[in-house]
């Protein structure tokens, strides 16, 4: 492929993005992109290459051994060799999904004990070798399972370079579930253009989740790294069964992730450390090297934490309704938040307004002002019709009608969080709700013109629920 390594020489080392548009322009796999990116960095041989791709991974497959064997975890106990006695499926029928996940816990136990090879962090690749195990099981041959193990090292590296903080948002899950997804795309001989939409789908739902510190909590990180596994998984096999409109670019939901990330580790770790610390697992040996009176304030901490937990938790309780009235009305365009709320302001609005109405101001804040496509027809068919949010027939209409009648229309974008207020000027008045928005098409009501009890009154009537 003389033409494709020359495009390499050009722009290696190459991106996901750019990985995957070589493989469609030059009608190749990405793991021939790959290889021969890396026959350009090292002067080697593909068999070569291969060879020493899996020599990296062969402490980190003695890792499983010993995991699936007889090693034991401080935070997992011998949950891979308690796993691997089970006859037959462990968790699913789906074998080979079954054994990636037994061989991802056993990387995760031999990790704390004889430790990983990192790439990103050694949570990626507890799944990256948990895979390539159950290649091997499965009967592979020894080339189909270094080129997948190949590829999960160049996408794993990506991340590796953008991981710089603490969390496992770039890491276990956040690297582990579209790496993942590439290797099934690749393994079942899928389209580049399919496995770059698995790739964004796997990585799509892991942005902002920090692991760390929970991971020194008992037990949580093995949902954390089989997530990686069975949200990859799913996305591959989706995206080979289905076509469906993915148009994000993967290295665009990267990039988002490697911003995300940065920020979660300033301002959600903290709020993970407060209310985890407490479950942290600890070292007598260790303990007995602190002082007391450090071990008594952290138990004050811990105890005030619980206080805090069960003060929020009965919060919520408080807000809750009976199971026989939990859920609410039907909301027609994807979202109960993103339209359900904002919908129920203007009807709220609308029930206040007396007179032909003139005018509809929409004041949204960013979040929502982005997803105008959705809640606007929601927002005007509520504060131009009074329609509910089930009016699916409406909601297909209203833009258009609105503008049949003639009535002037002001999307605003909002500075102030949540904020969604909704004005309608008719021929006698002007009346508007200020309101923020909530989940389950909940509304949080602050002020409204004519009067607050009023706009109280008029959701009572409607049936829209207050936070």
């Amino acid at each position: 492929m003389p033409t494709l390594k020359k495009r390499l020489e050009v722009l290696q080392p190459v991106t996901m993005g750019q990985m995957i548009g070589l493989a469609k322009e030059f009608a190749v796999s990405v793991v021939d992109v790959v290889l021969a990116e890396a026959e350009l960095q090292t002067g080697k041989s593909q068999e070569e290459i291969l060879a020493d791709v899996m020599e990296q991974y062969r402490h980190n497959l003695q890792a499983i051994e010993i995991g699936l064997k007889d090693g034991e975890s401080i935070l997992l106990g011998t949950v891979a060799s308690q796993l691997g006695k089970i006859e037959g499926p462990k968790c699913f029928d789906d074998k080979f999904l079954d054994d990636v996940l037994l061989y991802t816990q056993a990387a995760q136990v031999g990790n704390h004990c004889i430790g990983l090879r990192p790439c990103a962090g050694t949570g990626d690749s507890c799944p990256y070798t948990g895979y390539i195990m159950a290649m091997m099981r499965a009967g592979y041959s020894e080339r189909e399972v270094a080129e997948i193990a190949a590829l999960f090292l160049k996408i794993g590296g990506l991340f590796r370079a953008g991981k710089v903080t603490t969390g496992c948002n770039m890491e276990g899950f956040g690297a582990g579930a579209p790496c993942i997804a590439a290797g099934t795309v690749a393994l079942m001989k899928g389209t580049p253009e399919q496995m770059e939409k698995a790739m964004v789908l796997a990585l799509s739902p892991t942005i902002g989740v920090p692991c760390t510190p929970r991971v020194l909590v008992p037990a949580l990180c093995t949902t954390h790294i089989a997530g990686a596994v069975m949200i990859g998984m799913y996305s591959a096999k989706l995206l080979l069964r289905v076509d469906i409109d993915v148009n994000v670019p993967i290295d665009v939901m990267f990039a988002m992730a490697s911003q995300v990330h940065v920020q979660s580790g300033k301002h959600l770790v903290p709020t993970v450390v407060d209310f985890m610390e407490p479950f942290f697992k600890r070292k007598p040996q260790v303990e007995d090297l602190v002082e007391q009176h450090v071990k008594d304030a952290e138990q004050a901490k811990i105890e005030q934490t619980l206080k805090n937990a069960d003060a929020i938790s009965q919060n919520f309780a408080k807000q809750t309704l009976p199971i026989t009235n939990t859920l609410g009305e039907a909301v027609v365009g994807g979202s109960s938040q993103a339209v359900g709320s904002p919908t129920n302001a203007a009807r709220i609005a609308h029930e206040l307004a007396q007179g032909t109405i003139r005018k509809i101001t929409v004041e949204l804040y960013p979040e929502l002002f982005a997803r105008r496509a959705i809640n606007i027809p929601g927002v005007l068919m509520g504060a131009a019709f009074g329609s509910s949010t089930a009016d699916y027939e409406m909601y297909n209409v209203a833009v258009q009608k609105v503008r049949e009648a003639g009535i002037e229309v002001n999307i605003v974008e909002g500075t102030e969080a949540y904020i969604q207020k909704i004005t309608i000027e008719t021929d006698q008045m002007t009346c508007w709700v200020d309101t923020l928005n909530r989940g389950g098409g909940r509304v949080h009501l602050r002020d409204a013109s004519p009067s607050l009890e009023q706009a109280a009154e008029a959701a009572k009537r409607l049936g829209i629920v207050l936070a």
